[in-house]
């Protein structure tokens, strides 16, 4: 288990247990306030990412960054990270095994910061935390609890740059993270 941050990024530095690692020119450990109440959980780096070594730097870092400021929170309140912390080839989805090499990363980066709010961002991050049978489409906008932690599955911020009609449906789930945000504080 992963007792400290210095710890952590030295492990994920350090990894090669799957072949992402060789073709990554950075890895992306994550990043944000290591206390946060709320923490968005991507899928994988794209190249943006992979160049400057921080999670959500391109065009859909650049939305996803819009999202948070529109609920009234910065970057700095949140962590954000992704299930993998290599990129994969051609910015594809991250095979099931490269996911499991990740995951003891990922616990462990939930394990330091305490969120009360999780925010699974696309099918990748749901289908990680929540399970194969977890859909998108279906199960997004849905709240989910586990050990005292809740989870807000949502469209991808890629997803919604590819297709508007998904904005409206994501802004009810980020307002849904904002209302839930304002309950936990006051309860």
């Amino acid at each position: 288990m992963t007792t400290s941050w210095a710890e952590l990024t030295r492990g994920i530095e350090a990894c090669h247990a799957c072949a992402l690692r060789e073709g990554c020119q950075r890895v992306v450990p994550g990043e944000g306030n290591p206390t946060a109440e709320i923490m968005f959980i991507g899928e994988g780096p794209g190249a943006d990412e992979d160049r400057l070594g921080r999670p959500f730097v391109g065009r859909a870092g650049e939305l996803l960054t819009k999202m948070i400021h529109a609920i009234g929170m910065e970057r700095t309140d949140v962590y954000i990270c992704n299930a993998v912390k290599c990129r994969p080839p051609g910015n594809r989805t991250p095979t099931a095994e490269e996911i499991a090499a990740c995951r003891p990363f990922l616990r462990a980066q939930v394990a330091l910061v305490r969120p009360k709010i999780i925010v699974l961002l696309g099918s990748t991050a749901g289908r990680d935390v929540l399970g194969d049978q977890f859909r998108v489409t279906r199960d997004r906008g849905k709240w989910v609890e586990r050990k005292g932690v809740w989870f807000m599955p949502t469209y991808h911020p890629s997803a919604l740059l590819r297709d508007e009609s998904l904005k409206r449906p994501a802004w009810e789930d980020f307002k849904a993270v904002r209302d839930k945000a304002r309950e936990l504080k006051k309860g």
